[in-house]
């Protein structure tokens, strides 16, 4: 365990407080007008998903707990939770539903994502900042719509709602936003 100061810590960091691992959601420092600055950290403990709200004083001494981000492969998905590969040691990990959370319907096969592991079990998860899918339900084209003017509705492969510009049709693939689904570009496949 290393120790930081509470200023230091920023999203995605995992601390360790009273022997318990907690992933950080948000870290705000606050400089009010009188008194201490404080460091506000939304948490989120590993063992079991319960969110906490802590304050610290900016200079107090905190528990980093280590952990090993590095590239994995996605698998498949089953009841045990979403199957990762480490591609250089062909090591998998099984990261668990609450860990994944909204970026379930992100992850394809054999896409690359970062997990966090800490002494061999998957905490954290970051995905690529866009992905491809092909355009399942949208409505048509409407003659004289200029493509500057509104996105229309459609569903994507992966179940997700978005919008798209209006020369969009079935079938064709975009690329998305991981973190939102919103639109990007057509794909160039």
């Amino acid at each position: 365990m290393v120790k930081v100061i509470a200023s230091s810590l920023r999203k995605g960091n995992v601390v360790d407080k009273d022997g318990k691992l907690y992933v950080i959601l948000s870290a705000e420092n606050i400089h009010p007008g009188k008194g201490t600055p404080v460091t506000q950290l939304d948490m989120r403990r590993i063992s079991d998903g319960v969110k906490v709200s802590e304050r610290y004083r900016t200079t107090e001494q905190v528990e980093r707990a280590y952990v090993e981000d590095r590239e994995h492969t996605f698998l498949y998905q089953d009841g045990e939770g979403f199957h990762f590969m480490n591609p250089e040691t062909y090591d998998q990990i099984a990261v668990s539903e609450d860990v994944v959370g909204d970026a379930a319907p992100y992850l394809q096969e054999n896409m690359t994502a970062t997990v966090s592991v800490h002494e061999g079990v998957g905490i954290a998860l970051v995905l690529p900042q866009r992905a491809v899918f092909e355009v399942v339900e949208t409505e048509p084209v409407t003659k004289g719509q200029t493509a500057s003017s509104s996105y229309k509705p459609a569903i994507l492969s992966n179940g997700v709602k978005t919008t798209v510009p209006p020369h969009i049709v079935t079938g064709t693939r975009v690329v998305v936003m991981t973190t939102d689904g919103s639109y990007v570009e057509r794909a160039k496949d």
